[in-house]
């Protein structure tokens, strides 16, 4: 069996799957994990809204003790939207790119991972695959349901390479060795619906929620916290009921996320909130959802490990950052050293979302190396 990563990154892009459908691909990964030696163990958890979600866990044991290596990625995409030249899932391959929803995130990642196994002797340690269908969605029964199962079976790795997208300009030039944290917050704010010529008999939600909305603007959270950057609150929505021009609400409604580093706690944050809440908007109900909380991997044998294969394959000694938004290595970090390496990023998210053939290879060869070192 020859496995090509630019044929598998295709097979799997013609998979239309949509959080948190995995449409196929968990089944094309089976099909070609199984004949490098691999235990493929599939389960679904969770239940409507936000489920259910089907996940794989892939193992192959070695009969010598040594490390457990992990990969893991998620074979779940973002709505395609409109304006593809060409079905977004039926991938176009020219002379010099793959174009498909998922090329870059994260299709073409675990396309290069698994032709990377081709060849790599372990005659000791265990080497895992985590896939998860929902990464990009609500993320409540993909990883986190992964961690459960892996505690259950006392299968915790050594060491986590996620397969992101993280390079900016060319492939090798970034890693990500940690993240920032999010949170959602969904305000309402209460008021007393009337005539707006009568306003004395109503009660306007909105003027509250709008002062409120300006003092959350205008908080400074942080300068800082290398290699951390600042923190940041963003307001995402303001609206208030339906109705007529002469009507005054009987409430508004706003949304915000936070992006923190180390010097705040998701919980921290909605506290602070709420407090803000109480002042300018009395009455105001949060409701929120952390996603994750900020890490930073500290173990410089991962680091160095994926850094130094990188070097070799590329020549490039690729930076070390924090940026950008999340990824399952808010959950996997609770287990052992997570690094994120993976594609350019430009045209993850967009339409006509494609990959280098050049990369994908590169890539290919970059995690081969990096499987080469950790079992040699």
């Amino acid at each position: 069996m020859s496995l090509d990563p630019v044929d598998l990154t295709a097979k799997l892009i013609a998979c239309p799957s949509v959080t948190p459908r995995e449409a196929g691909t968990l089944t094309l990964l089976t099909e070609w994990l199984k004949p490098l030696g691999f235990e493929c163990h599939h389960f679904v958890r969770g239940e409507t809204p936000d489920g259910p979600v089907e996940n794989l866990i892939a193992v192959r044991k070695a009969a010598q003790p040594g490390p457990h290596f992990a990969f893991a990625g998620h074979v779940d995409v973002v709505p395609p939207g409109e304006g593809w030249d060409s079905d977004p899932f039926h991938p176009v391959i020219t002379d010099t790119e793959i174009i498909g929803r998922g090329a870059t995130d994260m299709k073409g990642a675990i396309g290069a991972f698994v032709a990377a196994l081709e060849g790599i002797e372990q005659d000791k340690g265990t080497l895992s695959l985590l896939i998860t269908g929902d990464e990009e969605g609500p993320a409540v029964y993909g990883t986190r349901a992964i961690i459960d199962e892996l505690e259950t079976q006392s299968l915790i790795p050594d060491m986590c390479l996620i397969g992101e997208p993280s390079s900016v300009d060319r492939l090798g030039d970034t890693i990500k060795h940690g993240r920032r944290g999010s949170v959602n917050m969904w305000l309402e704010t209460p008021g007393h619906q009337g005539h707006v010529a009568y306003p004395h008999l109503a009660d306007n939600p909105i003027p509250k929620l709008a002062r409120l909305a300006f003092e959350l603007d205008a908080l400074v959270l942080d300068h800082g916290d290398p290699p951390f950057q600042a923190s940041n609150l963003e307001l995402t929505l303001i609206e208030s009921d339906d109705g007529s021009t002469g009507i005054i609400p009987g409430q508004a409604r706003a949304r915000l996320n936070v992006r923190f580093n180390r010097h705040h706690s998701g919980e921290a944050l909605v506290k602070k909130v709420e407090e803000l809440a109480a002042i300018h908007a009395p009455g105001t109900k949060v409701e929120a959802k952390i996603s994750g909380e900020a890490f930073l991997t500290r173990d410089h044998h991962i680091i160095d490990l994926v850094s130094d294969a990188v070097n070799e394959e590329t020549g490039l000694t690729p930076e070390r950052s924090t940026g950008g938004g999340t990824s399952d290595g808010r959950f996997l970090h609770r287990l052992c050293p997570v690094i994120e390496f993976g594609l350019p990023n430009a045209t993850m998210h967009k339409v006509g979302e494609r990959a280098a053939l050049s990369d994908i290879r590169e890539l290919t060869a970059i995690y081969r190396n990096v499987l080469k070192r950790v079992f040699a």
